[in-house]
């Protein structure tokens, strides 16, 4: 039974979550509620590790949800689960593609779903930023609780030092992204060890 519901959870996910990975965030933060299998927590380290290796990210996520609640079989049928709509909407637009490329219908269908994938991807934008700069568990807290305790002071400085070596300082704009996700990573296990 969990089986079919991996695969239902991730084929309704893979379904709606037009726009790649990070649109599929949204419905995955509403798995996490609904199902319980991971946390908010386990899916912000799920992007970390997702956007620093290669491959899909919301495959990479699907995956990853899959192993940690039912090992590899859960591994497999939740991926099935995220690109069976994908494969079935191709097969699909193949078998009609002169006529689907010349209906106008389609064609302001899909004009729409930029926005909703412009959408998806923002609100997941905003997700993983809140998760990442803010300590929102201190929110039922009195007022001054709140203000000092709410901002993730290392994550907010190291936000801010890469944003200023990746596009002010001359002689590291010009780096691969890659050194700037493994220097971050380097720091994030320094202040995790570290305790801040």
């Amino acid at each position: 039974m969990i089986y079919l519901q991996l695969f239902y959870e991730f084929f309704k996910t893979g379904l709606f979550a037009v726009g790649g990975g990070l649109a599929t965030l949204p419905f995955l933060y509403s798995m996490a509620d609904k199902t319980g299998w991971f946390t908010a927590g386990d899916l912000a380290n799920m992007i970390a590790v997702g956007e620093s290796t290669p491959g899909p990210i919301g495959i990479n996520m699907a995956t990853y949800v899959g192993y940690v609640t039912c090992g590899i079989p859960g591994a497999v049928v939740a991926t099935l689960g995220l690109i069976t709509p994908s494969i079935i909407v191709i097969l699909i637009i193949a078998s009609v593609l002169k006529a689907f490329r010349e209906n106008r219908y389609v064609e302001a269908a899909f004009y729409g779903l930029r926005a909703a994938s412009t959408a998806l991807i923002a609100a997941a934008g905003l997700s993983v930023v809140a998760g990442a700069m803010l300590h929102l568990e201190v929110i039922p807290g009195t007022v001054t609780e709140v203000l000092a305790g709410i901002f993730n002071w290392p994550a907010i400085a190291l936000a801010v030092a890469v944003f200023l070596l990746s596009n002010k300082v001359k002689w590291t704009k010009k780096l691969h992204p890659i050194v700037f996700i493994a220097l971050s990573a380097v720091i994030g296990a320094v202040f995790r060890f570290a305790g801040m």
